[in-house]
């Protein structure tokens, strides 16, 4: 409120725009009342994005929204300067944002900042909760106890708080009087501030409901956890159908506007980023072929979607036989999955190592992008090597065109494990928007400044 009051007070009163004071009070309401509106100020919002989407849809209605005004109270400023008294608004409020989302991801790898969580559900769904929730630390739920229905334990031995037996949760048993009563009492002990449920195939339909009756009552919140993985919640619809609560899962974005949007943005932009970097690329050129012999280009084949090989081109970084001598350093694969890293990699020149360090080796793909090889936003290029020891889960982020930048290289690049890169691109695959592209192009700047995970 106080930036949005602020740059709209002293940019009208410099460009002498009537009543910049009453502006600059009329901006700042209407901006607490766009981010009210938008739900930005909840517990459960704050910090948890990091996207420059959203802020960016905010501040266009509060454009829309000064210009309903401005027009009901018959003043009309200059268009371009009340739009540039707004963008200090806007910069700000990506600044914040993602300042308190870095506070907040700091926050909970201490374990602050955090729901209480209690689970409950058999044996093979607690497990694989638990094990959904310990492979990261950037979520809000810190699990404090277990209680499983039925027989079985967890696979990882954790102990539970007690165990219930299916049918004391049938509603005609009274499951506030049998496992109900043992859960609510278990919440209560740890202080827990939800209740995960993981329901399976005794603990459904109405004795899912006879504990909800029982949490409930006992004035606990509780969170279903229904198995799906990876999937965004914008794919997601619930539906009442007879009585049964449906979730209802879109397929991924195959078709349509934003796939067509995606094709032309992909080679507009590849079209229009050759034309300008030019001078940088023959600057660059110039620069490998003074460092170390070899030519400027590094050409290797590489697989596309659907499995269709195609030439990727990139600036040379490693001296010229470096394809040879890396069978001699297999054994130094610093890499826990198929793709071979080191962080101090002999074969990198001293350009080389610059190139890699601001991924500046990478802009010669604007050609295959133009060539519809790749796409500017997409999973890593996989190795035909890599590529014939995939299992079928691995083969599923080749439905899409490997792109210069995804979720691998904003998340970590080479610092991340095997696993992590092929759920990333798998998240990529499954749940793709013409709008998460722009959010993955946005955070690609800083993670080049930055530098984590690029060598």
């Amino acid at each position: 409120m106080a930036v949005a009051a602020g740059s709209v007070g002293a940019v009208f009163d410099l460009a002498r725009q009537p009543h910049p004071a009453l502006s600059a009070v009329v901006a700042s309401i209407a901006w607490a009342g766009v981010q009210t509106a938008r739900g930005r100020y909840a517990r459960v919002a704050l910090g948890e994005s990091r996207g420059a989407l959203p802020v960016l849809h905010d501040w266009f209605i509060l454009i829309a929204v000064l210009a309903v005004l401005s027009i009901a109270a018959a003043q009309n400023p200059d268009p371009l300067i009340a739009l540039a008294a707004l963008l200090p608004v806007l910069a700000c409020t990506l600044v914040c944002r993602r300042m308190t989302h870095r506070h907040l991801t700091s926050a909970r790898r201490e374990a602050q900042a955090v729901d209480r969580v209690l689970v409950v559900g058999e044996a093979a769904a607690v497990d694989s909760a638990l094990g959904r929730l310990a492979t990261r630390t950037d979520h809000p739920y810190a699990v404090v106890g277990t209680v499983l229905v039925g027989d079985g334990a967890p696979a990882d031995g954790t102990r539970a708080d007690g165990r219930i037996d299916p049918a004391a949760l049938d509603p005609g048993r009274g499951a506030g009087q049998g496992g109900g009563r043992l859960v609510v009492e278990s919440a209560r002990r740890h202080q827990a501030d939800l209740v995960l449920v993981a329901p399976g195939a005794q603990f459904a339909g109405d004795r899912l409901r006879g504990l909800c009756w029982a949490l409930h009552d006992a004035g606990l919140e509780v969170a279903l956890a229904p198995g799906l993985v990876e999937t965004s919640v914008k794919r997601l619809t619930a539906a009442s159908v007879a009585g049964l609560t449906v979730l209802r899962v879109a397929p991924p974005l195959s078709r349509g506007a934003q796939t067509a949007l995606k094709t032309v943005a992909d080679r507009c932009g590849a079209a229009l980023g050759l034309a300008l970097l030019s001078p940088l690329l023959l600057l660059l050129a110039v620069a490998i072929r003074l460092d170390s012999r070899g030519p400027v280009m590094y050409r290797q084949q590489r697989i596309g979607r659907n499995r269709q090989p195609f030439t990727m081109w990139k600036f040379r970084t490693m001296v010229a036989d470096a394809d040879r001598i890396k069978s001699e350093l297999a054994e130094r694969n610093e890499h826990d999955g198929l793709m071979f890293k080191m962080r101090r990699d002999p074969r990198v020149t001293r350009v080389g190592r610059l190139l890699r360090r601001t991924s500046l080796d990478e802009l010669p793909q604007l050609i295959n992008v133009l060539a519809g090889e790749m796409s500017l936003v997409g999973p890593r290029p996989p190795l035909p090597e890599e590529v014939a020891a995939y299992d079928g889960t691995e083969l599923r982020r080749l439905r899409v065109k490997p792109g210069m930048t995804g979720l691998w290289q904003v998340s970590g690049r080479s610092d991340l494990s095997w696993d992590e890169t092929i759920q990333l691109d798998l998240h990529y695959v499954d749940n793709w928007s013409f709008s998460s592209d722009l959010d993955v192009m946005s955070r690609t700047l800083r993670a080049v400044v930055d530098g984590r995970g690029a060598y």
